[in-house]
């Protein structure tokens, strides 16, 4: 593993720490100002910019204060000299949608470029495979 990739992994595993740990400040570190994010619930067309990135969390924070969990179990980072990817896989449910479907898993994809020499997500996408029953805060209805 290159110098890169586990810098990387680092910083996912911070983010992913911060996320269940409901820090926000950590959160949006390490992300790029005209950061684009896919998410599971609305807007359909994504989240474009820093500022609308960080109006996502708080609803999310709540839904996990309720009993959702937050958990990585799988990722894989490939770094260039500029651009990097990554895709995890996230325990990503309450406790009941995990005993209903113990293989439930948050889908990430994250797309990051060096801006000063460090790496920044430009991009974020989560989603869980069609026909799964996907958590009942990532569900619009």
């Amino acid at each position: 593993m290159t110098g890169d990739e586990q810098e990387i992994r680092a910083l996912v595993e911070t983010w992913v720490r911060a996320v269940h740990a409901g820090d926000l400040a950590t959160v949006l570190a390490d992300h790029a100002e005209d950061i684009v994010m896919f998410d599971v619930p609305p807007p359909y067309d994504g989240v474009r910019g820093i500022a609308a990135y960080r109006e996502t969390w708080p609803p999310f924070f709540e839904w996990q204060r309720s009993g959702g969990s937050f958990e990585l179990t799988e990722l894989e980072v490939t770094a260039g000299d500029e651009v990097a990817y990554a895709h995890a896989l996230l325990r990503c449910a309450t406790e009941d949608e995990l005993r209903r479907n113990p293989d439930l898993r948050l889908r990430l994809t994250l797309g990051l470029r060096k801006e000063a020499g460090s790496w920044v997500v430009a991009h974020e996408h989560h989603s869980f495979p069609l026909g799964q029953d996907a958590p009942a805060e990532a569900d619009p209805a």
